[in-house]
């Protein structure tokens, strides 16, 4: 009888684990999806070749869909002494979970790639920083921190 008893734990710890993995599995593929993975067409604007920083005040902040089939990216204006400029962040699921929050009025220091969107200039960023803060968005070559797992 204690046999038995055993083995029912084992079975419904096994059974447990199996469904837990099977969510956390569910929910990785729902964070890497909605065409923020690496091999997108969006990930694909970013080019290292044009590279720059960029200084100014944060004017407004907004959740957009970059593109059809993807889901909500965050995407703020940013006012430069030169330029008022669109910079595209990242998926919102990402962006709204980390520590750095980042709020129109706020001073920032952007790094990244200067593209083309909807017939305007914009930046995908690689880097945000607020003070002593640093967001990092993207490596040198643009392959998305919310992706990272996927290299392993």
């Amino acid at each position: 009888m204690k046999k038995l008893g055993v083995l029912s734990a084992l079975i419904t710890i096994s059974v447990f684990l199996l469904s837990s993995q099977s969510f956390a599995q569910h929910r990785m593929k729902w964070s890497g999806s909605g065409g923020w993975g690496p091999d997108g067409r969006y990930a694909r604007m970013y080019n290292p070749a044009t590279v720059e920083d960029l200084a100014g005040e944060v004017t407004s902040i907004e959740k957009i869909i970059p593109r059809k089939g993807m889901s909500h990216g965050i995407h703020l204006t940013l006012k430069t002494d030169k330029e008022t400029i669109s910079i595209h962040l990242g998926p919102s699921w990402y962006i709204d979970n980390q520590d750095i929050k980042i709020e129109a009025g706020d001073s920032i220091e952007v790094k990244g790639s200067r593209i083309t969107y909807a017939e305007k200039p914009a930046i995908v960023a690689a880097e945000i920083k607020k003070g002593d803060a640093i967001l990092t968005l993207r490596d040198e070559n643009g392959f998305p921190a919310w992706a990272g797992w996927r290299r392993r």
